[in-house]
């Protein structure tokens, strides 16, 4: 049991009903969960508002109410009410009150962009690895929590967990957390209550735009612009169009990294590496440190990625040679990750699911003059279809061959999911064959390699499944790539 008085530090807030002096025995913020003592924050969600649930949370034992408005209780309530003015922003703190503001005593490393989160996320805790700390993380795919791998439902969770998340770390022994920090997160205050070490921005798009996210571009950027009011030293990639927008007020120490020649960490020199089987990039860093580094990510962005990684791993004293060995052999689940199938040709899986990721991958594979560049994509079911057309126009105008093929049909049919791509690709002149049946498109896709060709698997990344009508089947294409390959063995 905990004081409630103890659960409001850092708040402020009117006690409209009963005492503070209360103790209470969780804190929750799903009525269905309510149990005997608990702190009830009523949060105001999308489908569901939790102040309509008051009374019934009170029926079942609720001790303490958190309100941003006048709710309907029984005259004889025995019940503890405090009024916020934002209840999700009380919520932050209230959980990391709850769960002992496991944040003070680590590091806590925020990354925020449009692309870039999670790539740079897991490059920053492999490198801290390779040098000896103990790294949470929590992002887009998952949280790691020293051996425990817990699936993501948001790319930042609630405060509730995310606090949760910062004790486990704790208690397991971490000495760093870091975390992607989306635009919903700040929007929603998932992120308040704590202050982050280093705040991080990668780049920014029009991305998140819409009924449910953001209203527009200058409130997508604002939101991304409050991590720099709440960190202490915010490292930011100066080559963005919109960077000073986003530090505008900010109140922490700033460092820059890009390929600018007014970069605080600057890269220069980049070369495309080309293997059997395999891409690369090697670059210089110069400023505030010094050293040539080569990794077997491929691409621009991802010397960007790297960049980003190397610039908040200096701060932790992580030796140079031990950044250029963690670089060297570092790979993401899903992003641009390549496995290898032949000598031939150079085989990659990724998450690109929109035209403008996709886009950006075909452009920068092109820059490594394949033989062919082969892009094998599907788009999802019950979405826009808008997204159909654009990527299979991005497809086909930036690819030799596009294979069509199912991503996750969800209630849709694939074929008619596969008809709208065609429409996007009917407006270039870009090749392209139909396999519905995504591991005999892979198959197709592996038997018709040709040397110097580079064969992408866009779409699924991490995801180890496919979603049809309402369940998940699992398939990850890494297993299948596997099986696909002992099969053409066997002859």
């Amino acid at each position: 049991m905990v004081k409630c008085s103890d659960l409001l530090k850092g708040l402020t807030y009117e006690c409209v009903k009963g005492s503070v002096d209360v103790a209470v025995s969780e804190v929750i913020n799903d009525s269905r969960k309510a149990v005997e003592d608990c702190l009830f924050v009523c949060i105001e969600g999308a489908n569901f508002d939790g102040h309509s649930a008051a009374a019934e949370v009170v029926g079942r034992g609720a001790r303490v109410l958190v309100v941003s408005r006048t709710v309907s209780l029984p005259k004889d309530a025995a019940v503890t009410v405090i009024r916020v003015a934002d209840t999700r922003y009380a919520m932050a703190f209230i959980a990391a009150n709850y769960y002992g503001n496991p944040a003070d005593s680590m590091k806590i490393i925020g990354v925020t962009g449009t692309k870039g989160k999670t790539t740079t996320a897991y490059l920053v805790k492999y490198i801290l690895e390779k040098a000896g700390y103990r790294v949470g993380l929590v992002g887009t795919i998952e949280a790691i929590i020293g051996d425990r791998v817990i699936p993501a439902l948001n790319t930042t969770p609630e405060a509730l967990t995310l606090q949760r998340y910062f004790r486990e770390m704790k208690d397991a022994g971490c000495e760093v957390a870091v975390m992607e920090a989306s635009s919903q997160g700040f929007m929603l205050h998932r992120t308040q209550g704590f202050v982050f070490d280093y705040g991080i921005f990668t780049n920014i798009e029009p991305d998140h735009i819409g009924p449910n996210e953001h209203a527009d571009f200058e409130d997508y950027v604002a939101c991304k612009a409050m991590l720099f009011r709440q960190c202490r030293v915010g490292i930011v990639n100066c080559d963005d169009k919109h960077w000073q927008d986003i530090i505008r007020n900010h109140t922490c120490r700033i460092e820059t990294y890009g390929f600018s020649e007014e970069a605080d960490l600057r890269a220069s020199d980049l070369k495309l590496v080309t293997g059997a089987g395999f891409l690369g990039i090697d670059f210089k860093v110069s400023g505030l440190l010094d050293m040539e580094i080569e990794t077997d990510i491929p691409g621009k962005f991802s010397a960007y990625n790297a960049l980003t990684a190397i610039a908040i791993c200096r701060h932790f004293g992580v030796k140079e040679e031990d950044i250029k060995r963690a670089l060297a052999g570092a790979t993401v689940k899903g992003r641009i990750e390549m496995v290898r199938v032949s000598e031939d040709f150079t085989l990659m899986i990724d998450y690109a699911h929109n035209a403008m990721a996709l886009e950006s991958l075909l452009t920068t594979l092109r820059e490594y003059h394949p033989n062919r560049l082969v892009c094998l994509f599907g788009c999802g079911g019950n979405r826009s279809k808008l997204r159909r057309y654009e990527m299979g126009e991005v497809s086909g105008r930036l690819a030799d061959l596009s294979i069509i093929t199912s991503d996750n049909p969800r209630f849709e049919e694939p074929q008619d999911i596969i008809e709208d791509i065609k429409t996007g690709i009917a407006r270039t002149s870009g090749q392209y064959v139909e396999i519905c049946d995504r591991r005999e498109a892979i198959r197709y896709a592996i038997t018709h390699g040709r040397k110097g060709d580079i064969i992408v698997l866009a779409g699924k990344g991490h995801e180890d499944y496919q979603e049809i009508k309402g369940k998940k089947y699992p398939m990850d294409e890494r297993v299948l790539i596997k099986e696909i390959l002992e099969e053409l063995k066997q002859g």
